[in-house]
């Protein structure tokens, strides 16, 4: 996402959605990471949960070491010390996000797999989608990320993880999406814990199988969509995520 940010124009605005957004560690991340980067972009970002409970946590950008009963984990376990400075105030053992990542961000109630959607956020550059598609059957799930697909803009792009990977690669087969083919192995090994937790556990992730016909597909985490004529000399391939 951060290279994708640095290929935006100066000045230009920056649209991203993302949904099932949970207490709001990845809203914020998403934005550190990019603003860090691009502090002349206007990026606006439309944070959309089922959930009016957990959503108003997120609004409220105030972390405890209590937090990680709401998702199972500490959100700080992965952050460097540098990181938790630059993100977060912090006083008498609370995080508060920084004000200048709260800016820009629409707190939204909404379902994912609700056709309505894409006229209450309009079209997006990029659309991220991790972690929920993998609690729904896999009918549901193609369903709804056939619906999320609807969101990017043209020439945009979807993240998408946390999902069963024959759904997402027969999504991305019938919808021509072009997986983002860049750090591919890099993104797809990052997460220790779903690694290494295949084939013991549902949520395992299997190991990448360069042998597979489709593998540059069903490994991509990220794919651009709807790809407009590209200028002269553009790359075909972005790179994805921190």
């Amino acid at each position: 996402m951060r290279r994708l940010a640095q290929q935006k124009p100066h000045g230009s605005t920056l649209r991203i959605a993302v949904l099932g957004c949970s207490i709001g560690a990845e809203v914020y991340s998403i934005l550190w990471t990019i603003r860090s980067v691009r502090p002349d972009l206007k990026v606006l970002l439309h944070a959309v949960d089922i959930s009016k409970e957990i959503l108003s946590f997120a609004e409220n950008g105030i972390y405890t070491p209590h937090t990680s009963q709401l998702i199972g984990a500490s959100i700080f376990e992965r952050l460097t010390k540098a990181e938790m400075v630059e993100m977060f105030d912090w006083e008498s053992g609370q995080a508060r996000v920084k004000s200048w990542l709260r800016e820009g961000i629409m707190w939204q109630l909404g379902d994912a797999a609700d056709a309505k959607l894409i006229s209450t956020l309009g079209p997006q550059d990029i659309v991220v989608a991790s972690n929920f598609l993998c609690h729904m059957a896999r009918a549901d799930s193609e369903r709804c990320l056939r619906n999320i697909a609807r969101l990017v803009g043209p020439g945009g792009y979807v993240f998408v993880s946390g999902v069963d990977l024959d759904v997402r690669t027969k999504t991305a087969l019938d919808l021509g999406w072009e997986p983002i083919r860049e750090l591919m192995v890099e993104i797809h090994d990052g997460d220790r814990s779903v690694r290494a937790d295949w084939p013991w556990e549902w949520w395992g992730l299997e190991p990448l199988n360069r042998k597979r016909q489709d593998w540059q597909t069903r490994y991509a985490a990220a794919f651009r969509i709807g790809s407009p004529e590209r200028p002269e000399n553009t790359p075909t391939a972005h790179a994805v995520c921190k």
